[in-house]
């Protein structure tokens, strides 16, 4: 008979306007002694209660899962006590209530795929009991306000936590420093893997597809920057030695650049151009979605409700970014700004053709057009150089106006690659070498010391 390791996941959310800025916090503990094993917390943006509670849960249970990554394998079972002073989460994840908000249904499918449902139970508990997580989301919260990052090593949540006893039937003594030091094994291992990882990676947000995951299946987990930061903190405490700052790995930011400024980088929803690849820019006829594209709005819209980060929404004056940031904005309960330096493209000439089509009548100026970012369509539009200029621009603008904020920045495909292609200091015939679909979405974190990095590039899982 295998041995059986108990852990106790403490986890709250909370927002201050429901919707309104809102942060999550978890803490997992050892079951046999009470001792606190790692912490999590992360301000998430403009989200409501439910959405914050939710996530508090799937970081605490992924930072328990981190601790024990060989359970149920080569290592000892694992079996999770979930405590939480949200009666709806416990009584959905427990079966009992029925899920039917949809921004709910995909984070609890999340949280059902981090661990076998067999192995972790729930209970409700009142908020006095829950001080510790409580105090965690509201440092989040408190970081966030602040436009900083919550760290692991300056929180002092543990201080209100109540005294813990431990949990009944426990079977062997627990051992929370070989429980830390399985965890500095599994976050070497994930530095490990960002390091040796593709050029777009992606991290915490990575957007999921809408719907239910049934219990127990093969779901990827969202890595979360903030529990291993509090999984570090409690291996360095249970060996005794001083916590020190972790090199730089990936998009992580160091602890002195503060929060970055996050462009969500929404592409339009289709109109009735798209489907047949005419050039469609800023001085053509200024389609409305279609059907087709209404729906892909409504769709992102939903993905970033059930994500709960998106703070602000930024668009390009064009009626079918409009349209489709009307459409987040409605549902985020936000305002929607305009910058005229999104738009896309003038293709003079070209506007309204295919490009087998343009080929054709203007043959030598496309080849010319291909090979030189300097050169503009025919008629007097705008080159990629000319458009870049005016991208790079409205980014300085927005990552000045927006430092340490999440923004959702509806546009069109040449902006969106331009923003892309100068985060990668790439040249410019990496234009031509980027695929973006209608409603795709793509990220982009843009730091205190002028360094980008790519997260994202053409998602459309949410679309699924």
């Amino acid at each position: 008979m295998s041995a059986v390791r108990r852990l106790v996941v403490e986890a709250d959310g909370g927002s201050r306007g429901n919707p309104g800025p809102a942060g999550y916090g978890a803490v997992v503990i050892d079951g046999a002694t009470g001792e606190t094993l790692a912490e999590a917390a992360e301000y998430i943006g403009v989200a409501t209660n439910n959405v914050a509670e939710y996530r508090g849960l799937i970081a605490g249970l992924t930072a328990a899962k981190a601790l024990f990554p060989d359970a149920g394998t080569t290592g000892p079972d694992l079996r999770v006590h979930v405590r939480m002073d949200s009666k709806l989460v416990v009584e959905q994840m427990s079966g009992r209530w029925k899920i039917k908000h949809p921004d709910m249904k995909p984070l609890a499918a999340r949280a059902a795929a981090i661990l076998p449902p067999s192995s972790v139970t729930y209970e409700w508990i009142p908020r006095a009991q829950n001080k510790h997580a409580d105090r965690l989301a509201n440092e989040a919260m408190d970081a966030g306000r602040d436009g900083r990052q919550w760290e692991a090593a300056a929180s002092t949540a543990e201080l209100d936590a109540p005294a813990r006893t431990p949990l009944p039937d426990r079977g062997p003594p627990g051992d929370a420093a070989a429980g830390a030091a399985k965890a500095r094994a599994a976050l070497a291992a994930a530095r490990g893997g960002a390091e040796a990882g593709t050029l777009f990676e992606v991290g915490a947000e990575a957007p999921e597809a809408p719907g239910p995951t049934a219990p127990g299946s093969t779901a990827p987990e969202p890595t979360d920057v903030s529990a291993i930061a509090g999984a570090e903190a409690a291996a360095a405490s249970a060996s005794g030695s001083a916590a020190t700052p972790a090199p730089q790995v990936g998009w992580a930011a160091a602890p002195d650049l503060g929060a970055p400024a996050t462009f969500v980088l929404l592409r339009h929803g289709e109109t009735a151009l798209t489907p047949e690849k005419r050039f469609s820019g800023s001085g053509g006829t200024d389609p409305e979605l279609s059907a087709t594209g209404r729906d892909q709005a409504a769709r992102a819209a939903a993905h970033f409700a059930a994500l709960g980060t998106v703070q602000e929404i930024v668009s390009s004056p064009l009626r079918r970014c409009r349209e489709t940031a009307a459409a987040v904005a409605d549902r985020l309960g936000l305002e929607v700004r305009i910058d005229e330096g999104l738009r896309e493209t003038d293709f003079g000439a070209w506007e309204g053709l295919t490009f087998g089509e343009v080929r054709e009548r203007y043959g030598d100026d496309l080849t010319a057009w291909l090979a030189d970012p300097d050169t503009a369509p025919t008629g007097g539009g705008e080159s990629f150089t000319e458009v870049a200029a005016r991208v790079a621009a409205a980014r300085d603008r927005l990552t000045a106006r927006y430092a340490g904020r999440t923004v959702l920045l509806v546009t069109h495909v040449t902006p969106i690659k331009t923003l892309v292609r100068l985060a990668l200091e790439a040249p410019a015939q990496a234009m031509f070498r980027m695929e973006l679909s209608a409603a795709s979405i793509s990220t982009v974190a843009y730091y205190g010391d002028g360094n980008a990095s790519v997260r994202l590039v053409n998602d459309t899982s949410h679309l699924r």
